[in-house]
């Protein structure tokens, strides 16, 4: 089964599960106690971004994000920003489909911050980090490593329909890039719009 394929199936099961499970007439405020575990898999399509004259290469494609994190606080923080920390990791799975069909996977420690928000959606920002390998360096004038770095930064909503189980929504902006560790060192910057799901136990 290719990425696409897997990414489209992940998103139906999703959709299927959340409709077999039935209404509450109370409303769901999940309470994620010091400990709680989070597995989540997340799928989406990485988008170029061109920063500069130098960068021309258009690198897309999908990818797969399986992750585990365990929450660290109580809620802490008051007003909008009241929260809970979250420290885990994450496998990252890209298949490049241009600027010819490539692959990368890397490892990536991880740490969210999840906003108490209202009810049932609770907005999160979080940051990443780890070694990545792709054979796309030395193909590309943007890369001529194949061990580098991925970094990603970015956000998105939670929206729980039990208290155990959310469907997310999110954007991560991404950097590849082996840390001047060779020369050239331009890097590959994209976008990642993704969605998946999380059960927390």
């Amino acid at each position: 089964m290719t990425p696409p394929s897997l990414a489209a199936c992940i998103a139906f099961a999703a959709l299927v599960f959340t409709m077999t499970i039935p209404c509450q007439a109370e409303e769901v405020r999940p309470h994620l106690t010091v400990g709680t575990q989070e597995i989540s898999l997340s799928a989406g399509y990485l988008l170029p971004h061109r920063l500069t004259t130098e960068h021309t290469t258009k690198q897309s494609g999908p990818a797969l994000m399986p992750s585990w994190a365990m929450v660290l606080t109580d809620p802490i923080g008051k007003s909008f920003y009241r929260g809970q920390l979250l420290l885990g990791a994450e496998i990252v799975y890209i298949q490049f489909q241009e600027p010819f069909l490539t692959h990368g996977v890397g490892f990536t420690p991880k740490i969210k911050y999840m906003f108490e928000g209202t009810g049932r959606l609770r907005p999160y920002i979080e940051f990443a980090g780890g070694p990545f390998y792709t054979d796309l360096g030395g193909r590309i004038p943007e890369e001529s490593s194949r061990f580098n770095f991925i970094l990603t930064a970015g956000g998105g909503l939670s929206w729980f329909f039990t208290s155990q189980f959310s469907f997310n929504v999110g954007y991560r902006f991404h950097h590849i890039s082996h840390a001047g560790t060779r020369m050239p060192n331009l890097g590959l910057n994209s976008s990642l719009p993704f969605g998946g799901f999380s059960f927390y136990f």
